[in-house]
């Protein structure tokens, strides 16, 4: 098995574990969760950088024209984002956050600045509770 089928497949169990263990666990979340999303936006802008280095700063476009499939995975990767940022952008605005910065790195970046801006807000929050 290539590297290129390998991660996929760690992503996608990996994936499954963090999201059931957040929905069976009560209290998924702690003062250092925004630790989490901080590692995840490392991780994923490393391999980022890589792909684009290796296949070019375009590259993913190619996929996403190329056919249906490809077109599917787009509208679904923006539904996604668009929907993490609507439920997070009433919890930025409480914690005095400019929003639209965050927003606009979300857009340009995808799950990297969302990421990025997950980490900020739960940080924020977590400050907030400690008070």
């Amino acid at each position: 098995m290539t590297q290129v089928e390998l991660f996929p497949c760690i992503a996608a169990v990996t994936t499954v574990v963090g999201v059931v263990y957040m929905a069976i666990t009560s209290n998924p979340t702690s003062k250092h969760a925004w630790i989490v999303p901080a590692g995840l936006c490392a991780l994923f802008l490393s391999y980022s950088l890589l792909a684009a280095f290796v296949e070019g700063p375009a590259g993913f476009w190619t996929h996403h024209i190329q056919d249906r499939w490809g077109n599917q995975v787009w509208f679904d990767l923006l539904l996604g984002v668009s929907a993490a940022l609507a439920f997070m952008i009433p919890r930025a605005r409480q914690m005095e956050m400019r929003v639209l910065p965050w927003v606009l790195l979300t857009l340009a970046t995808g799950s990297i600045g969302l990421y990025a801006f997950m980490s900020r807000l739960h940080y924020l929050e977590s400050q907030k509770s400690r008070r």
